[in-house]
């Protein structure tokens, strides 16, 4: 009996040792399991689920069929893509003690020592750019003469990012530490230590973070960081990300007379965001809204466009943004060809047909009178969040998409009301219509952001659930006075 038992025992060795090795492996995975181990710890499963069924059930067939085709559903639902929710967002709101009236740009503007010829075209053009009297720039710029040095442009910088961030927190009552990606971006201020650095040392996070700074991206930076934030929340899911985005005036201050390197002066104005985004499947309850798409088109190769909004220095050695007059037609070009790649995204199927067949009509019939047929993007959001650049950028985008006025009112208002803070205004814009009450469970938002490079990114997202106008938002105590009739100011 003996013989047979050690018999038994030596024949089955192989078996006990592919055991012990399982569960050695299992009790590695299991006792440190993290929510992006499930899926090695499921590969690792799969590998060895023939064993794993001799040695529980070797008779069982049925239960084999059971368990493989188990793991086979934990193991393909795993690897479905990760929901991206957008949790909550904010935006800063200069105090008024930085208003910049269009009476004191233009005397400041006198008082700087400019030429003449250099003043009149910053008065023509703020006069149009659909400006009110409450756009702010920090208090170095507003001074004569104007203070520009390192230190203020990392005292605005943290200004206007560590408020926004704070109160984000504060609403949401989330710990800093709780963070597990940090992206900013700023598109000239570009310091070290980083931009990113600096919002961890402040709010004390953790060593472990995963921390990105954005530069030189221009003003489609906050829809492309968002993009960033999307594909490390899928890699690393589970995790809760914060986003800022800001522009700092201070440095970029120009004080030359070349003309198309004033107009930053008369079109930037102070102003930035704070974003949590979350992967987190218990978040859903708590999130505003879920990222459905992101498309980003980029025109560089293009020489045009990739000198159409360009840092350089002027004859005197000023540095200065140059922004070109064809500007207009350039991100109708790059917008163009951003919406070709996210139409048939999000457009029924009948107005994608007839996109199509206005195109064979005008190419292959060569009926070159008729035009192409512009889809009727009403169908597919109820809200449009449009860079507010200037008043032509946004005037340009409407025509080309046959938008209603209405659904360019969040745009108007936000440059009217902020002037263009750069990548954050599409944040801004969302605000105003949170702030109107007119987001609804369900509602489709189109985000699009342009900027140099030429870039045009575009986010769609979905609305979880109706959003209560926050008294808390930028737009506090001042969202009833709007919409306002926008019209070109007379300087004198």
């Amino acid at each position: 009996m003996s013989l047979i038992s050690g018999h038994h025992v030596l024949h089955d060795q192989p078996l006990c040792l592919k055991n012990v090795s399982i569960t050695i492996q299992l009790h590695k995975h299991f006792g440190k399991i993290e929510p992006y181990n499930l899926y090695s710890l499921l590969e690792m499963l799969t590998q060895h689920v023939s064993t794993i069924i001799d040695l529980i059930f070797p008779s069982s067939h049925h239960f084999a069929l059971v368990l493989v085709a188990g793991l086979a559903i934990l193991y393909f639902a795993y690897r479905r893509k990760a929901p991206i929710y957008l949790i909550d967002f904010t935006c800063y709101r200069p105090p008024s003690s930085h208003r910049l009236p269009i009476a004191m740009f233009e005397e400041n503007s006198v008082l700087d020592d400019l030429d003449p010829e250099s003043v009149a075209f910053q008065c023509k053009i703020i006069a149009k750019s659909g400006f009110s009297e409450e756009t702010a720039i920090t208090s170095s710029l507003a001074q004569i003469p104007k203070v520009k040095s390192l230190a203020l442009a990392l005292d605005e910088a943290e200004t206007i990012m560590c408020s926004a961030i704070s109160d984000l927190f504060w609403r949401n009552n989330i710990n800093p530490k709780s963070i597990d990606i940090l992206i900013t971006n700023s598109c000239v201020f570009c310091p070290t230590p980083s931009l990113s650095a600096m919002v961890v040392n402040k709010f004390k996070m953790r060593s472990n973070i995963m921390s990105f700074n954005l530069s030189g991206m221009g003003c489609s930076a906050g829809i492309i960081s968002v993009s960033l934030a999307k594909d490390l929340l899928r890699v690393h899911r589970g995790s809760l990300a914060l986003i800022v985005s800001s522009e700092t005036l201070n440095l970029n201050w120009y004080t030359g007379k070349v003309h198309s390197m004033l107009l930053t002066n008369c079109l930037f104005r102070m102003g930035g965001a704070a974003i949590l985004m979350s992967s987190k499947v218990n978040d859903k309850h708590k999130a505003k809204y879920e990222l459905q798409h992101i498309v980003r088109t980029i025109n560089a190769q293009d020489d045009q466009a990739h000198r159409c909004v360009y840092q350089d220095v002027d004859p005197e050695n000023k540095e200065g943004i140059s922004i070109s007059k064809d500007v207009v037609h350039v991100a109708g070009d790059t917008l163009k060809k951003n919406i070709a790649s996210l139409g048939p995204l999000v457009l029924p199927l009948r107005e994608q047909f007839l996109y199509v067949i206005s195109i064979i009509c005008c190419k292959v019939l060569y009926r070159r009178r008729s035009s192409i047929y512009t889809p009727n993007f009403n169908l597919a959001f109820e809200h449009f969040c449009i860079h507010s650049g200037g008043r032509s950028v946004i005037n340009a985008i409407e025509r080309s998409l046959r938008l209603r006025k209405q659904d360019v009112e969040a745009s108007n208002m936000t440059l009217y009301r902020f002037g263009n803070t750069s990548s954050s205004s599409i944040w801004y814009e969302l605000s105003y219509t949170e702030a109107k009450g007119r987001m609804k469970r369900g509602d489709r938002v189109w985000q699009i952001a342009i900027g140099s490079g030429f870039k045009c990114s575009s986010a769609v997202w979905k609305c979880l659930q109706d959003v209560t106008p926050d008294n808390g938002s930028a737009w506090r105590d001042t969202i009833n006075m709007y919409p306002v009739q926008v019209t070109d100011m007379k300087i004198s």
